[in-house]
């Protein structure tokens, strides 16, 4: 079984808000740092992202790929890899809890790649797409709508 990274931050801002913010994805380019574009390719009966198609640049991690989404109430969101040019899997989910007035936000990675990485700089790099999707949904969020 594959290792996965994650981490957490506080959102001064409700579940519901910050949930708004991570299912626009027409907008991942604007605060992502490595989704250069996002494209909608299905959705289901309520409106939500089932599938959806990202052309990623993480560094070491370059790759045009499709994601399937499964949303879990309205606090959570996990992802799973249907296709990808470099990758053999890709895991997360983002899980919300109310935390006093704001809402901790949970992100959990698994990347595994199709060339040999050594195991350390793959949870380097997840590490790094995560602190900075962290750091760019909070600061997305707090700025209020665009």
């Amino acid at each position: 079984m594959a290792e996965h990274t994650s981490s957490s931050i506080t959102i001064e801002a409700s579940p519901a808000e910050v949930m708004a913010v991570i299912a626009d994805f027409a907008r991942y380019p604007d605060w992502t740092g490595e989704v250069k574009q996002a494209e909608v390719l299905e959705t289901d009966a309520s409106g939500r992202a089932e599938q959806v198609r990202l052309v990623m640049d993480a560094g070491a991690i370059k790759d045009d790929q499709v994601l399937g989404y499964t949303w879990t109430g309205d606090n959570e969101v996990s992802w799973t890899l249907v296709k990808s040019q470099m990758l053999r899997a890709l895991d997360g989910s983002y899980v919300l809890r109310p935390a006093g007035k704001g809402t901790e936000v949970t992100y959990k990675l698994t990347v595994d790649v199709k060339i040999p990485m050594l195991g350390m700089i793959k949870r380097k790099a997840e590490k790094v797409i995560i602190d900075r999707a962290l750091a760019g949904l909070k600061k997305r969020v707090e700025s209020g709508p665009k």
